[in-house]
């Protein structure tokens, strides 16, 4: 594993490990309650942590393979979530029927950056980082 593969995972780990502290900075620190979706999310985030650890430790060359659906999934949710509160889609489509509307906004740092924006960046980068060391990998091995 050359170090430009191994700085990649290390920074998706780190990620993760940020990630997930501030989610639970805002909901158990904060006090922000989280929305359906944002459960969904953490869902797919919170077990990252251990399993990019674990990976890591282990040299897998295989972490991609089980890191990238949860992560783009995640994304995918993100994503939808972004748009509910930007009111490209009605908040009628919105799963969260009971407890906190999904449209609310927690957070709104300089007039853009909110949770659900956190969420996504935080996935596109370690799924950017795993996708890399998938090319990394590839090339390595070609040679």
């Amino acid at each position: 594993m050359s170090m430009n593969s191994k700085f990649l995972l290390y920074l998706a780990w780190a990620q993760a490990l940020i990630a997930t502290s501030l989610s639970l900075y805002f909901s158990e620190i904060l006090h922000f309650v989280p929305c359906v979706l944002c459960w969904y999310q953490r869902i797919l985030l919170y077990p990252l942590v251990i399993l990019i650890a674990v990976g890591i430790l282990r040299k897998d060359r295989n972490l991609p393979y089980y890191i990238l659906p949860m992560t783009l999934l995640g994304m995918l949710i993100a994503l939808y979530h972004n748009l509910l509160q930007w009111s490209i889609i009605p908040e009628s489509l919105s799963p969260c029927t009971v407890g906190v509307s999904c449209t609310t906004r927690y957070g709104n740092w300089f007039g853009f950056i909110t949770i659900p924006l956190l969420s996504f960046t935080a996935f596109l980068i370690i799924s950017g980082c795993m996708i890399i060391y998938l090319k990394i990998s590839r090339d390595k091995n070609r040679l």
